[in-house]
């Protein structure tokens, strides 16, 4: 019988294992900005594409974070991985702790870049139409992505990410994810969890903001901290690569 696992990015042969969960409008290419000022030598990452993204864009399944976890895991165990960190952008937060939720024990520490927190989005109706309509609508794509950039960066570079996504992610794995991120609700499994977890925002993210973190991460993860990434919204892998980069490396390095 033949196994068929996500399909990843690989980078790095270091001791320190890692696996990062991109965003709603990612995919593994996303982190590919970050690789010039990462280390292969400390570090072994595995940028990883859900069910219905990326590489994975035409596996089948039920496109649901619990889905993901498990798929997480058996990728570990077919790479041989015990133990290792997680690294969440935006929805991708969530995912990690849905991982978290399914394997405590083999989580080391976990990094939120502009990450949803366990309860969600907590999004009312009118927000979570809004979203719904970028499902088939590319500008709105782009109109999301530069109100979550501080509406500041060039509309071109919105509108270009916003065509990557449509082409990175199947519509029925777009949808699928939307409501659980957006509504879904799992804090109070991850409540007291001590496992050390990092935070980081953008300055000019105008939704996931330090206080939105300290009301509900730090609210459930003793071992919480948090860092303002300066000249950021909320994709600072691609907005300050080089600098989130060695953030990232200098908090994993951390004893």
């Amino acid at each position: 019988m033949t196994t068929t696992f996500n399909g990843f990015r690989q980078f790095g042969d270091g001791p320190h294992k890692v696996i990062a969960l991109n965003g709603w409008f990612g995919s593994s290419a996303d982190w590919d900005a970050l690789t010039s000022a990462l280390d292969p030598e400390r570090f072994s990452y595995v940028f990883f594409d859900y069910r219905g993204y990326g590489l994975s864009r035409d596996l089948d399944g039920e496109f649901t974070f619990d889905e993901v976890a498990s798929d997480v895991l058996a990728l570990a165990d077919h790479l041989d991985w015990p133990r290792f960190s997680l690294v969440g952008h935006s929805m991708g937060g969530m995912a990690m702790q849905r991982v978290l939720v399914a394997a405590p024990a083999r989580i080391v520490k976990m990094v939120g870049i502009s990450a949803v927190p366990a309860c969600g989005s907590r999004m009312d109706e009118t927000r979570v139409a809004m979203f719904s309509a970028a499902i088939d609508d590319v500008a709105k794509r782009a109109g999301i992505i530069h109100f979550s950039t501080g509406s500041r960066l060039a509309a071109r570079w919105s509108t270009q990410l916003a065509q990557l996504s449509l082409r990175e992610s199947r519509r029925e794995a777009f949808a699928a994810y939307l409501p659980q991120w957006a509504t879904g609700d799992f804090a109070a499994q991850v409540e007291g969890n001590a496992t050390p977890v990092k935070l980081f925002v953008g300055e000019h993210d105008p939704t996931i903001t330090a206080d939105l973190m300290t009301r509900t991460w730090f609210t459930w993860y003793p071992n919480a901290t948090l860092e303002t990434l300066r000249n950021a919204g909320h994709y600072a892998m691609f907005e300050v690569p080089v600098a989130f980069a060695t953030a990232l490396e200098n908090w994993l390095s951390e004893p």
